[in-house]
């Protein structure tokens, strides 16, 4: 039996509000809502601020490899109610947050370390109270989210947090990233199934290409040590002024003040390539700590490559939909394209289903690698991102017997189930190694990372098409030759002790060997390392007596507290019984680290609303450049008078896949048919059909559908024309219009996601144009999503 192919596009549409309630489109409380994102619905109610968020700027100093970040966020209530803000926002995943302080006019309070639920608790009897009051909890390792209470009118509040992170070069390049926005979350789940860390994905959104309500500023003083070569920023438009060789102000332009919808990302490199190696110490009151950075060899001998199986995951879902998913098609064809003829491969497609493109791997023929391209060359993007699914098809393959097996997913990681894509990898480890290809500018790096780091790989990000070549080098280069491997450390003299990472696993790229640790006695001895790289033995040695301890290094106690909760938590499901929840949480109050179960709390002392509570807004988050509104998606029907409407995001798989999406499609389809009138070039062999008409407005579904009906033979007298030019034109075009309340079409675009504009679309554009739709009774414009079926 064949299949018929999924929805190819279904446009999310707000509903007319009603004025008497001004909101977005939040969740209700039924027991059938979902976690899914939302997008804003503007209201025009001036006395609630639905916008709190007005700036959040950073300010980052980097000393040799530390960098130290202090993130001020501000906020201000321009409506005439008093204000609950929940903000949503990222880091980095290495980050160490050890900081927060509330501002309210000249009194600073500096928030305190408890364990999550406390945090919370003291939290919301300070809001019930009518306390000022600010909450900053994590939900990922990369994702927080601060509230902060009882804002009124005309209130401006300032909440600053601190962090820092370690910076490893890779290739004799420093990186910098500060993350901007997080991007939407795929959720499969209800809300009544969700736990409390969980709920944040219920978010609102403004729509593609929308710039953020809120301001963006961050500036970055570099202190290298050594002499700096160069520096970059491809990310956002910049300053950079050098005051002397090893130091560097970078300063945002002031064009980029709405650059809050993409990573910002610098990366600098060190005259004649060198970095920052050695040891740091750190002595304090009670504990001393340490950190060695050993630069792995230079000179790699290319030893010999086994023949390699390579299982490609392509993530073709509706957040991938246009420029994420461009990037990921250049650099596919450019790893499979380049694979040897001794390599074997497979590709596995994945959105809210999945599709294999051969049950067991092929080889690296001229013919198998063009069906494979062109198989990817053919998506559009749509559907949810049902990761899991695809991961243990993927793992569950049968593999080629005396083949290293390597498994490569292109995604941008929209997704909820981090921790269970890390305990899936980790418990299939021995069966391939995972390399991780984040597409976009505002990636999830948590599970990018982290599904690399468990598997045993390595992540890249890219963010243009023109860095899609040079990622896939450095992968083809990583796996014909490790870097080092069989890594062994002694200490010698030198008392270290709770040293992480405890083992050291292999380095496939040039940066160095890391290991954080504690340290007890005088600093005395040689630390030595030695390892193989190809087939020769190397050994590297540091002169501990020679190294001073420093108190500008006090930054390591909190490295190495984050480091020690990375490895526990940040890659583990755990339950709430797990001992290592009870260590990670005693690491985060001990450390004054925000963790998964410690959040930081401040409250002001002062009662500042005593009749009636504040209202809960939710600051809605710009999607992040490059990425459309399909990646907002999945039914959701919201309670009480404002209403966000979701249909289905579109899926383009078009497999012969027995999924969820596919089942929906059929029974549309069927319903749709029993509707469909008889077509006057039904008898034609190549036609022109009217497919899924979505309409929000005044008009009404069938009202659009007679028209359109009505001019069907012109739009085949189109279809026709160009098969001329294309006879093996097929597939589905979709069209979005705009009708004003007398009928007539004010606008109309064709759809990026479909075909090319090309001339048979021109002349589609053309005969929408010349339709005349019957007046709105409600005197209400009308938007429409038209696809057409080519047959």
């Amino acid at each position: 039996m064949t299949y018929k192919k999924l929805i190819f596009a279904m446009l999310v549409l707000a509903v007319i509000i009603s004025a008497a309630n001004p909101s977005y489109a939040q969740p209700g409380k039924d027991a059938d809502q979902t976690l899914s994102p939302y997008f804003l619905v503007n209201s025009h109610d001036s006395n609630v601020d639905r916008l709190p968020l007005k700036s959040t700027q950073a300010h980052v100093s980097i000393s040799g490899v530390i960098a130290d970040v202090t993130v001020t966020q501000v906020y201000k209530n321009e409506g005439h109610k008093p204000l609950e803000a929940v903000y949503v926002f990222p880091a980095s995943t290495r980050a160490a947050v050890y900081g927060m302080k509330m501002t309210i006019g000249e009194r600073t309070i500096t928030a305190k370390i408890r364990e999550r639920e406390q945090a919370r608790q003291e939290y919301n009897q300070a809001k019930q109270a009518g306390k000022s009051a600010s909450l900053l909890e994590q939900h990922r390792p990369n994702v927080f989210q601060m509230n902060v209470a009882n804002i009124l009118p005309s209130d401006v509040i300032q909440v600053e947090l601190k962090y820092t992170e370690l910076l490893v070069p890779t290739d004799t390049v420093y990186e910098f990233i500060y993350p901007t926005v997080v991007g939407p979350r795929y959720v499969d789940r209800q809300d009544h199934e969700a736990g409390s860390s969980d709920t944040w994905t219920a978010n609102p959104y403004l729509h593609q290409g929308e710039p953020p309500t809120y301001t963006f500023n961050i500036a970055v003083d570099i202190s290298a040590g050594l002499p700096i070569q160069d520096i970059a920023c491809d990310s956002h438009k910049t300053g950079i002024n050098y005051n002397g060789p090893s130091f560097a102000a970078v300063t945002l332009d002031p064009s980029e003040k709405q650059g809050g919808n993409r990573d910002f990302i610098l990366k600098y490199r060190l005259a004649g390539g060198k970095i920052e190696t050695g040891l740091l110490l750190f002595e304090g009151k009670e504990e001393n700590f340490f950190l060695l950075m050993m630069q792995p060899p230079k000179n790699v001998v290319k030893s010999q490559i086994p023949p390699r199986e390579y299982i490609f995951i392509v993530d073709v879902s509706g957040s991938m939909h246009g420029f994420p998913l461009d990037i990921s098609k250049k650099l596919l064809k450019d790893l499979i394209g380049n694979l040897r003829p001794t390599d074997t491969f497979n590709v596995l497609l994945f959105a809210g289903g999945s599709h294999l493109m051969s049950e067991h791997s092929l080889s690296a023929t001229p013919q198998n690698i063009t069906h494979a391209i062109n198989i990817i060359d053919r998506q559009r993007g749509g559907g949810g991102t049902r990761l899991l699914p695809a991961l243990k098809k993927a793992l569950c393959l049968p593999k080629t017997q005396g083949f290293s097996r390597s498994i490569v997913i292109a995604t941008d990681g929209y997704v909820s189930v981090e921790e269970q894509a890390f305990d899936l990898i980790r418990n299939n480890l021995g069966r391939a190694n995972m390399f991780t290809f984040g597409i976009g500018s505002s990636v999830n790096r948590h599970l990018i990372e982290g599904m690399a780091r468990v598997g045993m790989g390595e992540p890249f990000v890219i963010t243009n098409p023109k860095q899609a070549s040079e990622k896939a080098n450095k992968f083809r280069k990583l796996i014909e030759s490790p870097v080092l491997t069989e890594i062994k450390i002694d200490f010698g003299r030198f008392k270290a002790f709770d040293m992480e990472p405890p083992s050291i696993p292999d380095v496939l790229a040039d940066r160095p060997v890391i290991v954080f640790g504690k340290w007890r006695g005088r600093p005395r001895g040689i630390i030595s390392i030695q390892g193989f790289t190809g087939e020769h033995a190397f050994s590297n040695k540091v002169e501990v007596s020679g190294i001073t301890p420093l108190q500008t290094n006090s930054a390591l106690r909190y490295l190495w507290a984050r480091y020690r909760i990375a490895l526990l938590s940040d890659y583990n499901k755990l339950n709430k019984q797990d001992e290592r929840v009870h260590e990670v949480t005693q690491l985060g109050l001990t450390y004054n680290l925000l963790t998964a179960y410690t959040s930081f709390v401040a409250v002001d002392t002062r009662i500042r609303i005593k009749d009636g509570q504040a209202i809960t807004v939710k600051q809605p988050l710009p999607l992040p450049q490059g990425v459309s509104d399909y990646a907002v998606g999945g039914n959701r029907s919201f309670a009480g008078k404002s209403v966000s409407s979701f249909a289905p995001a579109p899926s383009i798989l078009g497999f012969k896949n027995q999924v969820m999406e596919e089942s929906l499609e059929r029974k549309k389809e069927d319903r749709l048919a029993g509707e469909s009138e008889p077509d006057v070039t039904a008898h034609d062999k190549n036609t022109i059909e009217l497919g899924e008409v979505i309409v929000t407005g005044g008009l009404q579904e069938n009202s659009i559908r007679k028209v359109l009906k009505k001019h069907i033979r012109s739009f085949n007298i189109c279809f026709r024309q160009a098969l001329e030019k294309q006879p093996d034109l097929k597939g589905k075009i979709v069209f979005k219009i705009v009708i004003d309340s007398a009928g007539r079409v004010t606008k109309i675009d064709q759809d990026k996601g479909t075909t090319e504009e090309n001339q048979f679309g021109q002349c589609m554009l053309q005969e929408l144009k010349k339709l005349h739709f019957p007046a709105s009774k409600a005197g209400k414009k009308s938007m429409v999503l038209i696809t057409f079926v080519l047959k």
